[in-house]
């Protein structure tokens, strides 16, 4: 993103001209966001990408214009947490064509980094998690089967792939190009073909953050 001089400057017309093509956008933004979960990925995008830490209500909506404007993965996460009233401002400011995210529930904060080649299709994903590029989540089989479920805090790395009727535990780390068949418990980190646990972190010790409450009738589904 520009950063200063003359790239600001330029950086500040484009936010001008975007801001008019997001009006419809800024709007759905103000209004539909009932549960907050877009304010909520907004600031922790905001976060990653380092334009801002602590946000005022102003800033927030200038944060929003700028993610809309410059990172079309979030355009993604936009459109899903808007669903069908959104999609005829597609036109405006299209998705990212590569990047497809589907699932009953996903919680706030969800990072995407980059979003080449990436199938993200779950029954559910908790709070704050982050997926990166060529990153496939879904079914194990041609055959309908159930898809997978994923904590809170969890870190998806580049390539990797989660199949099937799985649960990936808070705080797990999945690692590059790892394939996950089978569940995986909190606090841990996967690598390999079929995925193994090479790490284990002690969840009292842990820097990660504690785990929200995953919606019981989702997690029903996996009984």
């Amino acid at each position: 993103m520009p950063v200063n001089g003359l790239g600001q400057k330029i950086g500040l017309v484009i936010l001008i001209f975007s801001s008019i093509r997001l009006i419809p956008h800024i709007i759905l933004f103000l209004f539909v966001d009932k549960n907050g979960f877009l304010k909520k990925d907004v600031a922790r995008w905001a976060e990653i990408t380092r334009l801002t830490k602590r946000q005022s209500k102003f800033q927030t909506l200038i944060a929003f214009i700028r993610l809309m404007t410059f990172l079309p993965e979030f355009r993604n996460l936009f459109y899903y947490r808007c669903g069908l009233k959104s999609k005829i401002f597609l036109f405006l400011c299209p998705r990212k064509s590569s990047l497809y995210i589907g699932a009953n529930y996903i919680g706030p904060g969800l990072f995407i980094q980059h979003g080449d080649c990436c199938l993200v299709q779950a029954d559910m994903i908790g709070s704050d998690c982050w997926i990166n590029q060529q990153v496939t989540i879904g079914y194990s089989t041609p055959v309908v089967s159930r898809l997978p479920i994923i904590g809170n805090n969890v870190r998806i790395a580049a390539g990797a792939k989660v199949l099937g009727d799985v649960r990936i535990g808070d705080n797990s780390v999945i690692g590059p190009n790892t394939v996950v068949i089978e569940d995986v418990p909190p606090n841990v980190t996967l690598i390999g073909v079929p995925g193994k646990i090479i790490w284990r972190t002690n969840a009292t010790n842990s820097s990660a953050k504690p785990p929200n409450s995953a919606p019981e009738k989702l997690l029903a589904q996996k009984q």
